[in-house]
């Protein structure tokens, strides 16, 4: 997937945000508890909901893993792909 952006010092020029330095320094602080989080909230799903989609995983499980108190298991990184519909890499 591409995605551009349109630099306002660049006079309009688009460019692959994938490809800039900005990108790659926050893409290097991320855990997989933030991305985890985010999917989450940009799904509109409570920590409950998400824990019932993924089999019963009490909320309490789900805060730890976002918080990064408990790992995300490549067990549950398959779920959390399926139910995305995204790589289980990027929960690992």
């Amino acid at each position: 997937m591409q995605v551009f952006v349109r630099l306002e010092k660049d006079d309009g020029e688009t460019v692959d945000i994938f490809a800039t330095d900005w990108y790659r320094e926050i893409q290097s602080k991320t855990t997989p508890g933030d991305t985890l989080k985010i999917y989450r909230e940009n799904h509109g799903l409570t920590q409950v909901q998400l824990g019932e989609m993924l089999g019963g995983i009490p909320r309490q499980h789900v805060s730890n893993m976002e918080r990064g108190v408990r790992p995300v298991s490549m067990k549950t990184a398959r779920k959390l792909a399926k139910i995305f519909k995204v790589s289980p890499g990027k929960f690992v």
